[in-house]
């Protein structure tokens, strides 16, 4: 198995950046979803500082796949183009190349607006992108939660499509993982 793609099969690049991602996503929803049902407080501010840091990790990783994609194309899906469940993934994957771009911008915007340092690794301060502001911080953390939520959905889909896929055993499913 190759490292970049060919017109059949994925290449471990491809693979193991979706298993990056996809483990990391795990983690930052159950991060954000724990941070969201706690007080924020000294005792517990690390781990905003990690899901900060996380959503950095999980743009610039979005980014990369995409930009990997441009020099090392995907395969075509399996089964004929047409069918309703390849339009069905075209559009799930789509959007969820959106909302992994989306997500992590609208927290930055948000916690930018909170005037707060915002911090990569504890370690490096990270740009503000917005400017102080008590009604961008509202409702930019308001539609970071919106657009997680919606990502939950989605990927509900993706994993609910890989499946049906599996028991058909068409192969899509291997081949994101094996190759």
């Amino acid at each position: 198995m190759g490292w970049r793609n060919n017109p059949v099969q994925f290449g471990w690049v491809s693979r193991a950046i979706h298993w990056a991602m996809a483990l990391l996503i795990l983690a930052m929803l159950a991060l954000g979803t724990t941070l969201s049902n706690m007080q924020p407080g000294l005792s517990n501010l690390y781990l905003y500082g990690w899901h900060k840091t996380g959503g950095m990790i999980a743009l610039g990783l979005v980014l990369l796949r995409l930009i990997w994609h441009r020099i090392s194309p995907p395969p075509a899906a399996l089964g004929p183009p047409k069918a309703w469940a390849n339009r069905v993934a075209r559009w799930v994957h789509a959007a969820t190349y959106v909302l992994l771009v989306a997500i992590p911008l609208s927290g930055w915007v948000a916690s930018s607006a909170t005037g707060i340092d915002i911090l990569f690794a504890e370690r490096w301060t990270v740009p503000p992108i917005a400017p102080p502001s008590e009604s961008i911080d509202h409702w930019g953390f308001v539609l970071h939660g919106v657009l997680t939520k919606a990502l939950m959905g989605l990927l509900v889909l993706h994993v609910l499509g890989a499946l049906a896929r599996a028991v058909k055993g068409d192969g899509t499913l291997r081949r994101m993982t094996t190759g």
